[in-house]
């Protein structure tokens, strides 16, 4: 399932959750403001700085609305073997 590291009052956030909302597609959201995990995975695995994260697997996943992104895991082109992009 597609996970979502987020933080309120976030715009890019919220447009990301209609983009995935639009397409159908299941994702879970987590908090990075209530989640001190999730912040320390989000930036110290992952590196990323801002919101929101979507991670699709281990090595798909990107930082901010990236409505590209969001059409390739529709089309079936998100792999294991992707490397990430900011």
């Amino acid at each position: 399932m597609i996970t979502v590291y987020s933080k309120p009052s976030c715009v890019q956030c919220t447009a990301t959750y209609r983009s995935l909302d639009a397409k159908g597609l299941e994702y879970r959201v987590v908090d990075v403001t209530t989640n001190d995990n999730a912040l320390e995975y989000v930036k110290g695995e992952l590196g990323y700085l801002g919101a929101p994260v979507v991670v699709v697997s281990e090595h798909d996943h990107w930082t901010g609305f990236r409505p590209d992104r969001i059409d390739r895991v529709v089309a079936g082109g998100a792999t294991e073997s992707e490397g990430t992009g900011a």
